[in-house]
């Protein structure tokens, strides 16, 4: 496979994760960050740092509108539950896991 189609999939395969994410909004992100280590605001931060790699300035709220498909703080109101006590301690253990 050639470098240009490599590049032309990976791109798409990561259009299709926005889309899941996006019609999944029931996947909290405290839950993506207890099962996968990752959230929303994770890949904000990742598509920053490589838009910043590329020398395209980026700020952290217009690339997690890229990421939420409108403005984070939109996104939150509407979607964003408050996190349960157990979800919490999940996070927690999840991190100390990692330590």
């Amino acid at each position: 496979m050639d470098k240009q189609t490599q590049t032309e999939i990976e791109a798409a395969a990561f259009r299709q994760l926005l889309k899941h994410l996006d019609e999944h909004k029931e996947a909290q992100n405290i839950d993506l960050m207890i099962l996968a280590g990752f959230c929303r605001n994770c890949l904000a931060k990742w598509y920053r740092s490589e838009a910043e790699e590329r020398g395209v300035t980026l700020n952290y709220e217009d690339a997690r509108e890229a990421i939420y498909g409108q403005p984070y703080d939109e996104w939150k109101e509407k979607y964003q539950k408050k996190a349960t006590p157990e979800q919490l301690a999940a996070f927690e253990a999840r991190q100390n896991k990692s330590a």
